[in-house]
């Protein structure tokens, strides 16, 4: 999980604090000494962690905190506002023209994602708002980045405009524009060149491209894997061509949160979007307060529900609500609700989002949980149709021939058949509950 370094320390820190009843000036200079440490542990810039800390300890021992019935959370409420103004205060959202195409320049330096965050971000622009985005292929002198532009266009069947590796970017950006028009498409994403360093050649041309095309949006991608780094090289970007807007990818990694908790705060341009996966549908748009919230075990509660809300089929959750109740529920349902929760995302992630699933136990190694998904599918999918539908028929010898077609063990599918046979239990109970029945002994078979 990104910032998970940074929110464990500051979770600890801040936990000291909760309960009291009377918060003194000392409490809170400990907490935030601890708060400071932290913050530069996670690469965050000197400047900025000065300014934040600052900005803590006049709130947290001013009124509002000291007079407050609940102190210590008080002073949590002030760390999570100003971590949120920290990263921007509220979600920047994309730009639109007055008149289309709305045109988009992607720029940063080589090895960032640049060219895959392209496809992504036309991914999303089409699947969240029914945009119909033009790719367009302006860097000339890594063939490999024209190659890669197309491949994901292929894949999300999109339009790529190229002229090669001979033809000038200015004009490409140009005459990609027209066709833009032409065609109607209402967005325009130009991948352009990337470097290993910012150099005078790089820039002029980028600032050629911004004057012929004069485009709604400027984005930065940088790769907050590399902490301050991307901080300075957003600076760099920003002084040159006054970026828009920053796209962080690998948020998803074991990154420290330095680039992000710091890159609003240097250039004063928004963190728009974060790659959060390396698929094509992982790239989410920036909520700094739900991101504060992540790093203070708060959770992230309104993320999982759109999650949800983008992946679970409507109909079909209440078909399946019916088969609770009538004690329908089949194995092939089973099936159908796990690939459901697995197009939401990695199991870790989505915990993540609960608020407090950090201090659970054995919700913080929930990866391992993925490999035993992976094993209840293929044991399910080793099963006729009638023993998913009936599973009570499934005898010694059936056993046997599952475990062999699953790759697991027979142990390993009496296990699965209890676990299912419990929950079926359970949705009875909790149908008899409703119906004002008590319900004895009731408990989750997975926990």
């Amino acid at each position: 999980m990104a910032f998970e370094g940074l929110a464990d320390r500051l979770q600890s820190t801040i936990k000291k604090i909760t309960g009291k009843g009377k918060v003194s000036e000392q409490d809170v200079k400990e907490m935030t000494r601890e708060v400071r440490l932290a913050l530069l542990e996670a690469d965050v810039n000197f400047k900025v962690v000065k300014d934040l800390i600052k900005r803590i300890k006049e709130r947290a021992v001013g009124q509002e905190v000291m007079e407050s019935l609940t102190p210590g959370q008080q002073v949590i409420k002030v760390v999570k506002e100003e971590l949120t103004a920290l990263m921007g205060g509220e979600q920047s959202k994309i730009a639109v023209a007055d008149r289309p195409p709305t045109v988009i320049m992607m720029v940063g330096l080589q090895g960032a994602g640049k060219t895959t965050t392209t496809g992504k971000l036309a991914n999303l622009l089409r699947k969240k708002h029914n945009r119909s985005p033009l790719l367009v292929a302006c860097d000339v002198y890594r063939p490999a980045a024209i190659k890669q532009l197309k491949t994901l266009g292929s894949q999300l069947d999109m339009p790529v405009y190229s002229l090669g590796t001979e033809a000038n970017p200015v004009d490409i950006a140009t005459q990609a524009l027209e066709k833009a028009k032409a065609d109607h498409h209402d967005y325009v994403i130009i991948d352009t060149a990337g470097r290993l360093h910012i150099d005078t050649d790089l820039m002029g041309e980028l600032s050629e491209i911004k004057a012929q095309v004069k485009p709604d949006e400027i984005f930065l991608v940088v790769d907050s894997m590399t902490g301050q780094d991307a901080v300075n090289v957003a600076e760099s970007f920003n002084e040159q061509l006054d970026i828009t807007g920053v796209i962080l990818t690998k948020l998803d990694g074991d990154t420290r949160g330095g680039a992000a908790l710091s890159i609003k705060a240097v250039t004063d341009k928004p963190i728009k979007f974060a790659g959060m996966g390396e698929k094509l549908d992982q790239l989410e748009p920036f909520h700094p307060e739900r991101m504060a919230s992540r790093i203070l075990g708060m959770g992230d509660v309104l993320s999982l529900i759109e999650k949800a809300q983008e992946n679970v089929d409507e109909k079909q959750a209440k078909e399946l609500e019916e088969k609770m109740r009538t004690m329908s529920f089949t194995f092939d349902d089973f099936l159908e609700q796990m690939g459901q929760v697995r197009n939401m995302g990695p199991l870790d992630e989505l915990i993540n989002m609960l608020p407090g699933a950090n201090k659970m136990k054995g919700l913080k190694n929930a990866q391992l949980d993925e490999k035993q998904i992976s094993q209840v599918e293929a044991i399910i999918q080793s099963m006729t149709k009638k023993e998913r539908q009936e599973p009570d028929i499934i005898n010694a010898s059936r056993k046997k021939r599952i475990a062999k077609g699953s790759g697991t063990n027979v142990s390993q599918v009496n296990r699965l058949l209890k676990q299912f046979s419990e929950m079926k239990k359970m949705m009875k109970q909790m149908t008899n509950m409703q119906k004002g029945k008590k319900a004895k002994g009731m408990k989750f078979p997975f926990m």
